[in-house]
């Protein structure tokens, strides 16, 4: 069941990502889908995380956590939005997806297998397939008008991912610890507030609304109040079977279950990106950033020990 529903939270990101582009196409930009998929997605965790625990306590922590991850989410975002507007979409997921790798090669420098975070050689081979993959990718993109911009913006993506989910691997290594505070600035009550995540996504829609109003100059479309309300549903429920997800999961699927939102992902988001807009789409490329996130994030460990070997 658990893959099932990673499955279904990777179909969601690549619906709500083709809203921000559908946004574009219509008339409407990235920067006013995101006002309103973040405002949503603030509802969303709101209910899904205080309202749902009925754990309202709040500390200025937390607070300042979640604004500098909404910071980097909102940079994120908008230089997602920019990839999307000067080159193919699809490709742009590929490398947004491909920095998932990235995190455990920063924990492991930073605390080592002792502390949980090994790094074996099938993370090493995943990450060369992964980068024979974009660089098959963006060989292929060169062809394109504006493909230094496009590439400049999808590097500023990857670089943003990677810097957010490395706070977010610190974030649940600290839950996991029963002193956190031994090694940061955060007990245990503080770390566990239910408040990270509405603050995140309050965080990133403040900054969209700044980048809206310095870029645009305008009321925003109907079309993009829609499509953005849309996108934030989506996520919303992304974020919703993903948790459900690692709750039910087995303990092999453990192994396997973010790859599969990772691949999903991936393939879901060119499928749309060639079907509805023409975007030349490499899949050999796609095929290796796809063996190679599932070859270096599954638990391999893990996954020989449930079966057997």
């Amino acid at each position: 069941m658990a893959i099932f529903l990673m499955f279904f939270a990777g179909i969601c990101v690549s619906l709500s990502n083709l809203f921000m582009r559908k946004s574009m196409a219509d008339g409407g930009s990235a920067k006013g889908f995101l006002v309103f998929q973040m405002l949503t997605a603030f509802f969303v965790a709101f209910f899904l995380n205080p309202v749902r625990t009925g754990d309202y306590a709040w500390n200025p922590s937390i607070t300042v956590l979640g604004v500098i991850a909404g910071t980097l989410l909102a940079l994120l975002l908008f230089f997602l939005g920019r990839s999307f507007e000067t080159g193919p979409a699809g490709l742009t997921v590929s490398i947004l997806n491909a920095s998932t790798l990235v995190p455990a090669i920063v924990m492991f420098l930073a605390f080592g297998a002792s502390f949980g975070f090994p790094y074996t050689i099938w993370h090493a081979l995943g990450s060369i397939l992964v980068l024979f993959g974009l660089f098959l990718g963006v060989r292929g993109a060169m062809v394109l008008e504006n493909w230094k911009k496009w590439l400049k913006f999808s590097l500023l993506v990857f670089s943003f991912h990677v810097m957010i989910l490395v706070l977010y691997q610190w974030r649940a290594f600290l839950l996991n610890l029963a002193h956190p505070e031994e090694i940061s600035f955060f007990t245990l009550d503080q770390i566990k507030s239910q408040w990270f995540a509405p603050v995140l996504y309050a965080t990133a829609m403040i900054w969209q609304l700044f980048f809206f109003i310095r870029y645009e100059k305008r009321s925003p479309f109907s079309l993009e109040v829609s499509y953005g309300i849309l996108g934030g549903v989506l996520n919303g429920l992304c974020t919703y079977f993903m948790i459900w997800s690692t709750e039910v999961a087995l303990p092999f699927e453990n192994a396997v279950i973010f790859p599969i939102f990772s691949v999903t992902t991936i393939i879901a988001s060119n499928l749309w990106g060639q079907k509805l807009y023409q975007e030349k789409v490499d899949w050999r490329a796609c095929q290796f950033c796809a063996l190679g996130l599932f070859i270096g994030t599954v638990d391999w460990k893990s996954a020989m020990a449930v079966i057997g070997f």
